[in-house]
């Protein structure tokens, strides 16, 4: 029997090496990118919690407290908007300061007898 050439079980060895080694950083990078996107998950949560609270409270007032609040204005960190398109009607919206164009809660609320009432 002839002998195998030398350095053949270290290539490899080295070869296995190596294949594990990108798999092992493919796994690490996979679990990196689940780290981050549940950290943002849990942020993004807290801020919808926070604007639907925000929006409760906007739609507990009554006509007169609706009307003193109508327009865009910053509450925190979150932009509320305030309009009304018809007279007995009031559209709520609420978003983050940071993405003025977005909205992420809306609502529209009917208040009986307004000023406009007959």
């Amino acid at each position: 029997m002839k002998r195998p050439e030398r350095g053949t079980a270290l290539l490899e060895v080295v070869a296995a090496l190596a294949i594990l080694s990108l798999a092992g950083l493919g796994l690490v990078q996979l679990a990196a990118e689940h780290a981050r996107a549940m950290t943002w998950a849990v942020q993004r949560e807290r801020e919808l919690w926070d604007e639907e609270r925000l929006l409760a409270a906007y739609v507990l007032l009554g006509t007169s407290d609706l009307d003193l609040r109508l327009g865009r204005r910053e509450v925190g960190s979150y932009a509320v908007s305030i309009q009304r398109p018809e007279p007995r009607l009031y559209r709520i919206a609420i978003g983050r300061v940071s993405a003025p164009a977005l909205e992420d809660l809306v609502t529209v609320v009917y208040r009986a007898g307004g000023r406009d009432a007959p």
